[in-house]
């Protein structure tokens, strides 16, 4: 029998796939004593290389589900997710709940040292949104920066205001109680003097 490819030579092999006749120089060793042409031979080695890359992959799908399996709960995971619910807990509570801020409606009257400290904080806002400023008299704090009605106005009546060319403002109790230290807030801060 003559070799497919070469007729004047004689065919020593047949492929292992298709069967046709093959030489020495036609024929392919792909394992030792299988012999394939040289169509057969491409398509059993990108066939092998397929498989070959599909095996790995599901080997490494196996292992990457047993790696998952195996992780367990240490105790940074715990810590993280502990952490996790208490940021989001105490965000629901800034966002949807929580102490209001005072507004006009506290016992301003009976109160006098929590009004200080309310006009302090609204004082510093007008600072910060009007451009370094502060405000010739308290009421035009209201209402934009002070949450107070017009007829809660009379509140600051119990406050000395005064604008400071150094300090900026003085701010301190009209009539401090007798035997108490008077408050003067300024923005470098609180001092107490005494009555």
């Amino acid at each position: 029998m003559q070799c497919k490819n070469h007729p004047d030579r004689q065919a020593e092999h047949f492929c292992a796939r298709c069967g046709i006749p093959l030489c020495n120089d036609c024929a392919e060793e792909v394992r030792p004593g299988e012999y394939y042409c040289f169509q057969c031979a491409m398509l059993s080695s990108v066939s092998e290389v397929g498989s070959s890359i599909k095996s790995k992959r599901e080997k490494s799908a196996e292992r990457k589900g047993k790696a998952r399996e195996k992780k367990k709960w240490t105790p940074f995971r715990y810590f993280v997710a502990v952490c996790s619910v208490l940021i989001l807990v105490m965000w629901g509570v800034i966002l949807f709940g929580g102490q209001k801020a005072p507004t006009g409606n506290a016992d301003l009257g009976n109160s006098p040292r929590v009004l200080l400290f309310m006009v302090d904080g609204a004082l510093k806002r007008y600072n910060h949104y009007e451009g370094n400023q502060y405000p010739a008299r308290l009421t035009d704090l209201i209402p934009k920066y002070l949450a107070m009605s017009k007829e809660e106005s009379q509140y600051l009546k119990k406050l000395v205001y005064v604008r400071d060319p150094q300090l900026g403002y003085r701010l301190s109790l009209a009539k401090p109680q007798p035997g108490q230290m008077n408050i003067v807030i300024s923005p470098k801060g609180i001092k107490y003097e005494g009555s």
